[in-house]
């Protein structure tokens, strides 16, 4: 365990951060799943949208890289564009 205090402080702060962190890659997860499962283009045009706004606000902030996020993205755009519009 830490004696200083400036050690302890970085222990208390990079504990917040790092649940920070892990929420957001959650997040990014959650968002990926449901748009590579829906099969609906009209709804999946939607949670493409929400994704892809997600994942370039996870990057520019550095959470993420940014050869990911353009991977993750590409990933997505390729199953949108593979589905056909249903009526």
């Amino acid at each position: 365990m830490a004696n200083h205090k400036s050690a302890k402080k970085r222990i208390l702060v990079s504990a917040k951060k790092r649940a920070i962190n892990k929420s957001s890659i959650s997040k990014l997860k959650t968002l990926t799943k449901k748009v590579l499962s829906s099969t609906e283009k009209t709804e999946a045009d939607g949670l493409y949208k929400e994704a892809v706004a997600f994942i370039d606000r996870i990057a520019s902030k550095g959470k993420i890289h940014r050869n990911t996020a353009a991977r993750r993205k590409s990933a997505l755009t390729g199953h949108v564009n593979g589905l056909t519009v249903t009526q």
